[in-house]
């Protein structure tokens, strides 16, 4: 990965992923007459952690509003790692991606955790760092105010998956298992919009928060990810929309590359309009 941008993105998932599950917890205590302060003290925060709808609920950014230490953690982590590095000539371009976003208070209150972090590094290590911090576009008011994010963000990826989830209003996992099938049965869905974008609705969203970030920054590096970055019809989409890149699964690459190929091809793009591919041997996601 020497030379190649690695982008990290922060803790997503909400916390209650990290602990048991409070109705078998109990169970579990129950059965083995546990009633130790230690396994009581776990059950309490397990309950308190516990949300309804987690996949909108406490995730995210908002995780780190509420527990800043976390992010900030995480991103020393990645400072350290850059210094590391560093020292021993290795040149090395990670990026920080923020998720969940949905405003400029949001981003700006990590940037300046961010931002402290740089300071402390810079001072402790007596070097400048260049590691770029961005923001996922995965919330609806984040496309629809991305210009507002490009002051602060150096770039954007859209997450894919969230976006189609909020913008349908139906979760992925409900979705695909009871009613998707009978939509596209009955003509009412042409394919899943979890498989490919949904082109009038959620690519409605992407390209407002294009035009809108590239307002700001002309620049602005701005991809997808998700399962769509390994779709055709999707990678085709992007390419018509100026997207910079797309991350596509390891096994999808393949694909990912003769669909982009397609595209150019098709819209006759000239020579130096490109769409950048996301592989294994240049850009990652990683999730940390």
């Amino acid at each position: 990965m020497e030379g190649y941008k690695v982008t990290i993105r922060l803790l997503d998932p909400p916390l209650h992923e990290f602990l048991p599950n409070p109705e078998e917890l109990k169970e579990k205590m129950n059965k083995e007459n546990d009633n130790s302060e230690k396994t009581k003290r776990v059950l309490d925060r397990a309950r308190e952690l516990a949300e309804i709808n987690p996949m909108m609920g406490h995730r995210g950014v908002r995780v780190a509003i509420t527990y800043p230490e976390i992010y900030k953690m995480q991103i020393t982590a990645v400072f350290e790692a850059a210094a590391q590095l560093a020292k021993i000539k290795v040149n090395a371009k990670p990026q920080i991606m923020i998720p969940q976003v949905g405003s400029l208070a949001e981003l700006n209150y990590i940037k300046s955790i961010y931002d402290d972090v740089k300071k402390q590094m810079q001072k402790k290590y007596n070097m400048k760092f260049k590691i770029n911090f961005g923001t996922m576009l995965e919330v609806v008011r984040a496309c629809l105010t991305s210009d507002e994010l490009a002051n602060t963000a150096e770039f954007f990826s859209f997450g894919t998956n969230d976006l189609t989830q909020a913008v349908f209003s139906f979760s992925r996992e409900d979705a695909e298992g009871k009613f998707l099938p009978e939509y596209m049965e009955k003509e009412l869905l042409e394919t899943s919009p979890f498989q490919s974008i949904d082109v009038n609705g959620v690519g409605h969203l992407m390209r407002i928060g294009i035009k809108q970030g590239r307002d700001i920054k002309k620049d602005l590096e701005i991809g997808i990810c998700g399962e769509h970055g390994g779709d055709p019809n999707s990678i085709k989409f992007c390419h018509s929309a100026d997207v910079s890149y797309v991350s596509a699964s390891p096994h999808r690459i393949p694909i990912a590359i003769l669909a982009a190929a397609q595209a150019v091809i098709e819209q006759k793009k000239t020579k130096n309009q490109k769409i950048m591919l996301l592989s294994n041997t240049k850009i990652f996601i990683v999730k940390i």
